[in-house]
């Protein structure tokens, strides 16, 4: 009976944000190497279809850059990077594309649909909702080509809407298509955040292998619960946020500039990690706002 009793609180708990976040549409962005746990990417991805069931409006975007790193040492194409970038020939673009859209969306959307909700893969073999152009970086004055590596700049916000509003899941690989049609290698975190600006989304929610930003980044004690835009510019002035926190960072701050309340950075290794950030006043990560 005691059992039974804490469940139904947890329930009511819930019932005040379930009822604040009905027909809001949350962005999850899901990456790092938790999906390569089954178990842990089951779990994240029951708390979506959870979502869905009880009216949020979840939209999926996700990587696999690990995935792809080893279908390219199995294909015997040398992976290389610069500045935090995949230099993508048109080789390696057909692995990428391969592994992001045929194996791991393909796999998310089987997963959501045996889960109980309807959900759809867009990506370049089916819907493309990405648009952009060529990126390129900058070294000392000149210009680096990565080949068919892009930015974002158009998102069909339209189609994602209409899927939400037909009680799918729309489940979303970064690549995108230039104006003459070809494909582009996207960053997903850089992704998620304009999928978010543009779909003027209630929370952005960044999954990954970290429990969020650190003040100490050696020291996991050192976890920061809440900071607002501008803590976080000081941060990353600072060099307190570097590296692959970066761009899963600069990916909250585009969606705050977007028109987006709140965004959040959490770790996908903790059972149901999702649904604990969203549905808690506490949360387990990091929560960014304006």
């Amino acid at each position: 009976m005691e059992e039974a009793i804490a469940k139904a609180k947890v329930l009511v708990d819930a019932l005040e944000y379930i009822q604040r976040f009905a027909n809001r549409i949350v962005v999850v962005k899901l990456g790092g190497s938790f999906m390569d746990d089954e178990e842990a990417l089951a779990n994240v991805l029951t708390d979506v279809v959870f979502m869905n069931a009880v009216g949020m409006r979840p939209v999926v975007v996700h990587g696999g850059g690990k995935a792809i790193n080893r279908a390219m040492d199995a294909s015997g194409l040398e992976v290389q990077f610069i500045q935090g970038r995949r230099y993508t020939d048109q080789r390696t673009l057909s692995v990428v594309e391969h592994v992001l859209c045929n194996e791991i969306n393909r796999q998310m959307v089987t997963m959501i649909e045996a889960l109980g909700s309807a959900a759809m893969g867009l990506h370049t073999l089916s819907s493309s909702v990405l648009f952009g152009e060529k990126l390129f970086l900058e070294h000392e004055g000149r210009k680096i080509d990565l080949g068919a590596v892009g930015a974002v700049t158009e998102v069909n916000a339209k189609l994602i809407e209409l899927l939400c509003q037909a009680d799918c899941v729309p489940v979303i690989a970064p690549l995108a298509r230039d104006k003459a049609g070809a494909k582009l290698n996207c960053n997903a975190d850089t992704a998620a955040g304009e999928v978010a600006a543009a779909l003027k989304a209630e929370k952005l929610v960044v999954v990954s292998d970290t429990h969020g930003i650190r003040s100490n980044p050696d020291d996991p004690a050192t976890r920061v619960s809440t900071a607002s835009e501008t803590q976080i510019r000081q941060m990353i002035a600072s060099g307190v946020i570097t590296a692959g926190m970066l761009p899963k960072v600069e990916a909250c701050l585009r969606a705050l500039e977007g028109g987006v309340k709140r965004t959040h950075i959490i770790d996908g290794r903790i059972p149901h990690s999702l649904l604990l950030e969203i549905y808690t006043e506490m949360g387990v990560g990091t929560l960014i706002q304006k």
